[in-house]
């Protein structure tokens, strides 16, 4: 019978509580097997259901994962069994070394800051993008625009039209998008209404089509998060009424009250914890995300309503997201920029934005929320096809 105790209770019962102790313990299997100048560790991680930590190896040379060291938690005692031998990890590190003509040892890499400042930049981001410098952005965090679901949504001829404008804007992302950084995008199912009453409605699973267009434009995909909204909220779409009066089984329509938040990684060479091993110590620190944070695939936020436009994600969702996927100073892009919530949730966690919006109404609005949110530092803002608000004529 599998154990309902909690992480802090598990703990508590642990000889090895953290991850000094856990790579010290490992350090001393390096030096017995004489590895130790060869072999650097990734992030150690506690597996509680089986109580064990997990040590990854690497490569010193190239940071690439050629083992782990596995150490029961309660006792301290390296799992044999379980941990990467010797002549395994002497094989791993003597190919990968040849396979990547080590005449010449290979350059370390520094991570190296983004120089973008925050910008906005007022035009299409299918074409837009490709204009920024390479590499110059952290983190994407993104809703595109429903597919013809409400008439202000109806500017795609057809759905593949739809799916050609977010590819062209997901290759620009790729190209703006830092090694191994994160893509984050929240959308969900649309329904088509029926023409009339001899037609049936249509369901499309546009966040599936998205993930099948973003795997093969350079991303792997990492998490699927399921935004629960309050219960109420999906009946506005008129979807489960009929069941609701007649309660026919094939009739049978569930109430739509989710969205998806489908997170992704730019294809990189780097593990995920090189940028905690390279970025200054006081970023990371400043870093740190607080408790409370969430700790399953389900969060329950209360959509936003904004007159100005017809479909504003939470800035709740959007300070989840950026302290999840990015650090201090990082610079985060949204690419159809609306309202402009993800600035404002960057500027709330100290990092840079990076705005993009085709629509001179939403553009405006930006203009109006930043100028609130930065008084006279909106002055700092590089405006790339237009111009700054004039002062104190947003208020």
């Amino acid at each position: 019978m599998q154990s309902t105790r909690s992480n802090a209770d598990n703990l508590k019962l642990y000889l090895v509580k953290n991850v000094a102790s856990a790579k010290k313990i490992a350090k001393s299997l390096l030096k017995e097997i004489e590895l130790e100048k060869a072999i650097t560790f990734g992030l150690p991680e506690i597996d509680d259901r089986y109580h064990i930590w997990r040590v990854p190896l690497l490569n010193i040379l190239n940071a690439d994962k050629v083992g782990e060291v596995v150490i029961d938690a309660k006792t301290s005692l390296i799992q044999e069994n379980k941990t990467t031998r010797k002549n395994v990890l002497e094989s791993r590190l003597l190919n990968r070394s040849n396979t990547q003509s080590n005449k010449n040892k290979r350059i370390k890499e520094v991570y190296k800051a983004s120089k973008l400042r925050n910008t906005v930049i007022f035009g299409d981001s299918t074409t837009a993008l490709f204009d920024a410098p390479l590499g110059s952005v952290d983190l994407v965090f993104t809703s595109p625009p429903y597919y013809n679901a409400r008439v202000e949504y109806s500017d795609y001829v057809t759905y593949q039209d739809y799916l050609l404008t977010l590819r062209k804007v997901i290759q620009g992302c790729h190209h703006v998008l830092a090694d191994g950084r994160f893509f984050v995008i929240n959308s969900s199912p649309v329904l088509i209404r029926r023409g009339s009453r001899n037609e049936a409605s249509q369901r499309i699973a546009v966040p599936f089509d998205i993930h099948s267009v973003l795997i093969e434009e350079g991303f792997e995909f990492i998490d699927d998060i399921i935004w629960v909204k309050p219960e109420g909220a999906g009946w506005a779409t008129g979807r489960g009424r009929r069941f609701a009066a007649d309660r026919n089984p094939v009739q049978y329509k569930a109430v739509p009250v989710t969205e998806y938040v489908m997170v992704y990684r730019k294809k990189s060479t780097k593990l995920i914890d090189w940028y905690i091993r390279n970025l200054p110590p006081e970023i990371v620190s400043k870093s740190k995300i607080a408790d409370g944070y969430e700790k399953t695939n389900i969060w329950k936020i209360h959509p936003s309503t904004d007159s100005k436009h017809p479909a504003v994600f939470p800035l709740t969702l959007a300070s989840k997201v950026i302290q999840y996927y990015s650090f201090v100073n990082d610079v985060v892009l949204d690419p159809f920029a609306g309202t402009g919530t993800v600035a404002l949730a960057a500027i709330k966690h100290n990092r840079r934005f990076a705005l993009v919006e085709k629509d001179p109404t939403y553009l405006d609005v930006i203009k109006k929320s930043l100028s609130k949110q930065l008084g006279n530092g909106v002055d700092q803002i590089m405006w790339v096809n237009c111009e700054p608000p004039e002062p104190n004529s947003l208020f």
